[in-house]
């Protein structure tokens, strides 16, 4: 016969926990609070509430019907402005010479190299199919918190041959391309 268990500690300590029974000696309650509901529904209407007179108090997220952009959108429309105003490499000499029949053969390609067609993206133009997929593209590295225009540089920079095309699309469209990558704007 097995040694039986001894039970240390204070006993009057053990008697103030309390034990689940299924007769009607005893029962286990909770404390009583208030509902958790109203709590975050307090908490959420707080966060929402900005001071625009403040200029120091910036908002995390937009609130619905502002015309502010995220704070995300800021940061990388300012790395892209420090990346457009660096001289001309030689790289983007040869991306400004691409034509657009250029980056539609190269689309051409790459949708050839996939078994089925791309679907979802029928109503996108050629360029904007082309930086998503870039985006896409993990071996060159993280797309978030990064302007695309620099995204491509680093990779070029550590030799990861990123496409000339989308340095073209970049440069040649830049007032009208977003910077910031497609999954970065989904997930902020």
């Amino acid at each position: 016969m097995p040694p039986t268990r001894r039970r240390g500690g204070n006993a009057a300590a053990r008697s103030q926990q309390s034990t689940l029974a299924f007769g009607t000696k005893s029962r286990v309650t909770k404390p009583t609070s208030a509902p958790a509901t109203t709590k975050k529904a307090k908490d959420i209407e707080q966060v929402h509430e900005v001071d625009t007179s403040d200029p120091d108090q910036v908002p995390v997220a937009p609130i619905e019907g502002s015309s502010q952009p995220h704070i995300a959108e800021l940061v990388v429309r300012e790395q892209a402005k420090a990346e457009v105003e660096q001289p001309l490499s030689e790289e983007d000499k040869k991306a400004l010479k691409i034509t657009d029949a250029d980056l539609k053969r190269y689309w051409r390609n790459e949708e050839a190299r996939r078994k089925a067609p791309r679907i979802h993206q029928e109503g996108l133009s050629v360029d904007e199919k082309i930086l998503r997929h870039f985006d896409l593209s993990s071996q060159y590295g993280p797309c978030i918190g990064i302007a695309r225009l620099k995204r491509w540089r680093r990779a070029h920079m550590l030799d990861l041959n990123p496409p000339i095309e989308v340095l073209a699309v970049l440069l040649k469209k830049k007032d009208d391309v977003k910077q910031r990558a497609y999954i970065d704007e989904l997930l902020s």
